[in-house]
């Protein structure tokens, strides 16, 4: 770590209850924190109404992002799926949420850009779970098994996941072509006849021009503990219902660390603004095909923010393997690994075959009669 760079304090996200000392947790779906020991609550407040700040893209990768941008928090890196997991201070040894590893926490800490903004979670433990097992329910092929485990089994985690997000305003010049279908009418010989088939031809012309976008909020993962596959399917996010980050928020969950650093994750924004520009020049080029030479691309004015999405996990141990499953814990959407059931798979294609050789029997018979 540099000499010059500032004192850090590890920031904490435990609250005491003002009634009887106990822990508050953040309330999904409600703008407070709720005491399980007594029940008492405290209101989190409205915080909408303050702008969630974009951060400098070229201060963060230079390292020159002041001070109240950068945070040390506890983390623990899993042995297994390499998870970076914050934890309190009071935790020293806990189960990896990601793949069910057990981890002995480390107690160094982890200096990391701080979340700019959080999209608190609105369903709760038990609504997660009941999302998840009706996604297993509908799954035929699934061991009955794991099914009856992850029903009855110990409770969800409730993990907030990094994302970085970027903005960036663009101009692109482009060259290629553009083409134009039309037909022709020529005679060939089809069964020993003479026929008049049309035959489609493009007329191509050279095109060049201009475009302009700007970005808002490209969405990049910054978490390498989960398959990407799982992750972009819990999408779309409601980004609009971002809060500024305040630990209140945090109470109760956890938190897992960005390994995707800044750099790379603006390269893989980078990617999905070509994707974008490529579709926007196609559609100015016009015509009804389109050929594509060169898109000369400036970007300006880029901003980024970390930020933190609520994601519920369920990793389960089954006859050896894990079975990892998330929830978005906003709208209840699932994903996961596909277990199954040997037993069932061999049961459903013996049921074809007696099924397809009834079929055929009767189909016999009934010849046979005629």
């Amino acid at each position: 770590m540099d000499e010059h760079a500032p004192t850090l304090v590890a920031e904490s996200h435990r609250f005491p209850c003002a009634q009887c000392g106990a822990d508050y947790r953040f309330e999904p779906g409600h703008d407070r924190l709720v005491c399980d020991h007594c029940g008492a609550t405290e209101s989190i407040g409205e915080s909408r109404s303050a702008q969630i700040r974009e951060l400098d893209f070229k201060a963060g990768i230079n390292a020159a992002l002041p001070a109240q941008d950068i945070e040390e928090t506890r983390v623990s890196q899993c042995p297994n799926c390499a998870a970076q997991v914050e934890f309190d201070s009071t935790t020293h040894a806990a189960e990896c949420p990601f793949c069910a590893t057990p981890v002995v926490t480390d107690t160094g800490t982890h200096r990391h850009i701080k979340p700019r903004a959080v999209l608190p979670f609105a369903l709760d433990e038990r609504a997660a779970r009941s999302t998840m097992t009706d996604w297993l329910g509908a799954l035929w092929f699934a061991p009955n098994g794991l099914k009856q485990y992850a029903r009855k089994g110990r409770a969800m985690s409730g993990i907030y996941v990094p994302y970085w997000t970027f903005d960036a305003d663009t101009t692109s010049n482009y060259t290629g072509e553009r083409g134009t279908v039309y037909y022709e009418t020529h005679s060939v010989v089809r069964d020993g006849k003479r026929v008049q088939q049309r035959v489609a031809k493009i007329r191509w012309s050279s095109a060049r021009g201009r475009v302009a976008r700007f970005f808002d909020d490209v969405l990049v993962l910054a978490s390498r503990s989960l398959p990407k596959k799982f992750t972009d399917a819990l999408e779309p996010w409601d980004l609009a219902a971002l809060e500024p980050y305040r630990p209140e928020y945090l109470a109760g969950f956890r938190a897992e660390g960005y390994s995707v650093e800044l750099a790379e994750g603006y390269d893989e924004a980078r990617s999905h603004m070509a994707r974008i520009i490529e579709r926007d020049v196609k559609f100015d080029i016009g015509g009804d095909r389109q050929r594509i030479h060169d898109i000369d691309t400036e970007v300006r004015d880029v901003t980024f923010k970390h930020i933190l999405l609520p994601v519920w996990l369920a990793a389960y141990k089954y006859r050896g393997r894990t079975y990892r499953f998330v929830v978005n814990g906003r709208t209840g959407r699932v994903q996961g690994e596909r277990p199954y059931s040997t037993w069932k798979i061999l049961f459903a294609v013996l049921l074809g075959v007696i099924i397809a050789g009834t079929i055929g029997y009767f189909y016999g018979v009934n010849e046979g009669a005629f």
